[in-house]
This record gives structure tokens, sequence and C-alpha cells, in this order.
């Protein structure tokens, strides 16, 4: 008798475990708009790793001859003023475009992360004396602070970097010295301390691998924001020296021609649109897959 009321039961299923990865899969590469946005920035990197096997012409040496052409077979982007070709030069950019982006996060996300860690985790004095630090640089707009350290250095991309990681420094302390605040009152992180592990191990083996999620996303989204900036800086004249090829310099240089030859600004004005679009799709798209707080619901 109990045997039949036992079998007359309907038992839910229990849900099938998702690990991180098949969340991760899930949320980040089954979007189409991320990748997009990851094959923009896959034909980037190809684009700055074969430059001298996809550019027709030298990006720096010209013919006069063949000055301000317009798009045609031969130039499919045509000519600027000193008859070099315009998609070579876009080419041979994002090459600059990636280095800026790249060592002026690794420079400032080390170094703003390092110093965000300290501060959060031992407070008081050292504390303050770092973060009122941050506060202050971070009074001036990023743009303006980088433009001021670029004067003052010169332009050149050695300058550039400089500049754009001072500038952007404290974004990536603050938000390293908020997430240090609330992993190290976790119980895990009390309990590696009555062991008696060191400051050290704890800081950079417990507290910083659980602060990385979110400082990958603000480094994915900072990247178009850097490249978005240097393009500023050369526009303005202050960045990359020419001849080497900058698409804010392309732009500028096409200025003066805005009205009668438009693909002078609109070809290197395009494609870092394009290219900080890309980022910042990737940069929400690694948002959402790896918040825990949306972990049920995406």
């Amino acid at each position: 008798m109990v045997e039949k009321q036992t079998s007359g039961i309907d038992f839910s299923e229990a849900p099938v475990p998702v690990s991180e990865w098949q969340r991760f899969r899930r949320v980040f590469f089954e979007r189409k708009l991320v990748m997009f946005g990851l094959i923009v920035l896959l034909l980037l990197v190809i684009a700055a790793i074969f430059a001298p096997l996809l550019t027709p012409y030298n990006p720096i040496k010209g013919d006069l001859a063949d000055s301000l052409q317009p798009p045609s077979s031969k130039h499919l982007l045509g000519t600027d003023i000193q008859g070099r070709d315009i998609l070579s030069r876009l080419i041979f950019g994002s090459r600059t475009a990636l280095a800026v982006g790249f060592l002026t996060v690794a420079i400032a996300g080390i170094c703003g992360v390092t110093l965000g860690l300290i501060a959060g985790y031992f407070g008081g004095v050292v504390n303050m004396v770092i973060m009122r630090t941050m506060d202050a640089l971070m009074g001036f707009p990023m743009l303006l602070l980088a433009l001021v350290i670029a004067a003052l250095l010169g332009s050149g991309l050695q300058n550039v970097i400089i500049a754009l990681g001072v500038a952007t420094l404290p974004g990536y302390a603050r938000v390293m010295h908020g997430l240090t605040l609330s992993v190290r009152e976790n119980d895990y992180i009390l309990a590696q301390r009555a062991m008696g592990a060191s400051n050290i191990r704890v800081m950079f083996k417990h507290i910083l691998p659980n602060a990385l999620p979110p400082m990958i996303v603000l480094i994915t989204l900072q990247l178009g924001a850097l490249i978005l900036a240097e393009a500023a800086l050369s526009f303005l004249g202050i960045g990359i020296k020419p001849p080497t090829p900058a698409w804010g310099g392309m732009v500028a240089d096409g200025y003066r021609y805005l009205s009668s030859r438009p693909w002078l600004s609109f070809a290197p004005g395009v494609v870092i649109m394009l290219v900080v679009f890309a980022f910042n799709l990737v940069g929400d798209g690694l948002r959402d897959a790896l918040d825990p707080r949306l972990r049920g619901l995406l």
C-alpha cells in the first residue's frame, strides 16, 4: 500500500548544473553584437601583425605626383596631400592604436591595481595618502589631464603612453580600492589571517583573484577609450609624431579638405568609431558573463 502511494507522487527533476564555462560561453559567445565586436577586434589584430604584407604601398613615403587622388582601383581610399596611400596608413595605424592601448592599460592597470589593493587592505594613513592623491588626479577630466601632461612631455609614442597612463591610473585605483574593502571582510580572508598568512599572500593570492573579473571588464572598456584619447591627442597635434601613421593625425590632416575630399577624414574616423564600438561591445559582454550577480538571470 505504501509502495503504491509513493509511486504515484511526481518528483520534480533537479536542474542540471551549469558550469561557469558553459554560462560564460552562452552569455558571451552567443550574442551577435559581441561576436561582431570580436570579429572587428580580430581583424584589427591581424592588420597590425601582418601590416607589411597587407599594405601595397609605403605608409610613410609618398609620391607627390599622386597627391590628393580620389579613391580608385590603384588607391582604394585615395591619397593624402603628400601622395601617401590612405589604406596603407590606416593598416599601419592599427599598430600605433594597439600599442598605445595595450601598453597604457598595462602600465596604468598594474600601478592602479597595486595602489588600490595596498590602500584598501592596510587602510589608515596609507589609505588616506594614496586615495587622496588619486582624488586629486580625478579632479581633472581624463583627456584634459592627458593633454596637459603630453604638452609638458612633448609629442611621441612614449610620452603619449605616459600621459594617458597617468590620466587613467586613478580609475583603476578607485575600483580596486572598493573591491578590496569588500573582499577583505569575507570569512576566508579572516581565516587566512588567523592561520598566520602574510599580508602579501592574502593580498595577491586571495583578494586580487576575487577582484579580477570587474577589473578585466574595466580594462576592456578602457582600451576603446584610450584609442579614442590617443586619436584626440594626435588630432590636436601633440600625439604621435608625423610621419608615423596615427588615425587621429590622419583625421587632422584631412580636416582642411573636408568639403572637397571628405574621404581623407572619414576613412580614419570610421575606423576609430568601429574599433571603439567593438571594444565597448566586448566589454559589455564580459561584464554580463563575469558578473556573479547575474547568475541565473542570464
